[in-house]
């Protein structure tokens, strides 16, 4: 009996999940019976809802750790056991030209993996070991305990990065630490504990327009947050001389040579696509997989190579432009899949074609009820920010992505 053509998918979060789903669903069921083995590959044997990091590592009584956190294989006992392997362990080097992924399990052995189609859904890790799956669920679980050790006793914290994370944490940490504003808009009380956000740029908030930015700017004020621009945090030391970690003193140095003491430092300078384990030769400038933007298919890696997600330049790193991306890729993979096992071309159709939305799109909760934000460039009120996102963080919707229930249809 021939070997099954293996269609490897690196990653077990938004991407990586989503298109195991519509796989499994849309396409095996119409290859040949026992041909093709989806094989998904996660460093973390939990999926979790990323976006929540900036409430989630304050208390475990912020969500429902049961929907926060997930088993990934739970999700796929659903399908035929022969249609489908996961793996617990991360990529190490990939073979494009010998079309081999070289694997480390959890366990420390290392395993290679011949494929037939690739998915590269890596994602990219957080500057802070708070604020993402840089590793194993546990691993992140173990950075926020010890984090929560700390912050009832700290006076001090600095936040650097005026992105959409650095503005949640800072609104996350203020409310909490400092209370809700008053009716009247303005801070109720003198705040406990000193709150810094230090940004580079010369506005927070830069995909958004300077107005709703600014309002941003107002509201962390309403909690205790100050805001420096145009001041970079240049180097940080722990007091004790030791690493640099999440729960430790440190002293920070700016810029303009100022030092400045903190009981805790948070860095949200935004992201690194994890593609160490890719060769040069098929990246961008930036680091990350050279899509084709238009096909998702990464052509210099040679047929049915594909990247979606943060991982991949074919967008801007945002969960709704993944989501957007999923049927298309899938519809690509599809299609190669399709032809190279004998179909006739023109009973399959054309590429299907993705196109970045690159209208102003962000929300940005402040706290549990406020919050700044457009969608498709229309500026939304504070109450929809709350209402869509600013509630639970998105964890309304990742119970229908996790389990495959988002792509019971083929779209």
């Amino acid at each position: 009996m021939a070997a099954r053509k293996k269609i490897v998918i690196l990653g077990g979060s938004y991407g990586g999940v989503s298109t195991t789903h519509y796989l499994l669903k849309h396409a095996i069921p119409h290859l040949p019976t026992g041909a093709y083995e989806i094989v998904l590959i996660s460093k973390s044997s939990q999926a979790m809802c990323r976006p929540a990091c900036p409430r989630a590592m304050i208390s475990d009584e912020m969500f429902d750790q049961a929907k926060l956190f997930v088993s990934i294989a739970k999700q796929f006992e659903q399908y035929p056991k022969d249609n489908f392997t996961l793996i617990h362990g991360s990529a190490t080097e990939l073979d494009h030209e010998g079309r081999k992924v070289y694997v480390k399990l959890a366990t420390g052995d290392l395993e290679t993996i011949e494929f037939y189609a690739l998915v590269i859904a890596t994602g990219a890790s957080t500057s802070s070991p708070l604020l993402g799956l840089n590793g194993d669920a546990n691993e992140l679980k173990a950075e926020w305990e010890n984090f929560r050790k700390v912050l009832p006793t700290a006076k001090s914290i600095i936040i650097s990065g005026g992105g959409p994370a650095g503005i949640e944490v800072a609104g996350e940490l203020g409310e909490y630490l400092n209370g809700r504003p008053g009716w009247i808009g303005t801070q109720s009380a003198k705040a406990k504990v000193s709150i810094t956000v230090y940004t580079a740029g010369s506005e927070i908030l830069p995909i958004l327009r300077p107005s709703i930015a600014k309002h941003a700017e107002d509201l962390l004020s309403r909690v205790g947050v100050a805001v420096i621009k145009n001041t970079r945090v240049k180097s940080v030391e722990a007091v004790d001389g030791g690493e640099v970690q999440a729960n430790n003193k440190v002293v920070i140095t700016l810029d303009d040579g100022k030092r400045i003491d903190a009981d805790l430092y948070i860095p949200a300078t935004g992201t690194k696509p994890n593609t160490g384990f890719i060769n040069a030769s098929l990246l961008t400038s930036d680091g990350r997989v050279d899509t084709n933007s238009s096909t998702l298919r990464v052509d210099k890696a040679g047929p049915r190579v594909y990247a979606v997600g943060d991982v991949s330049s074919a967008a801007r790193p945002a969960v709704h432009l993944i989501l957007e991306a999923i049927p298309v890729l899938y519809a690509n993979i599809k299609r190669d899949l399709f032809l190279d096992s004998g179909a006739e071309k023109g009973s399959i159709g054309e590429d299907r074609v993705f196109k970045e939305d690159t209208r102003e799109t962000q929300m940005v909760p402040i706290g549990k009820s406020k919050g700044v934000g457009a969608a498709m460039g229309y500026q939304l009120p504070s109450f929809l920010v709350w209402l869509i996102k600013g509630r639970d963080y998105w964890l309304w919707t990742t119970g229908g992505l996790w389990s495959g229930k988002q792509w019971a249809k083929e779209k």
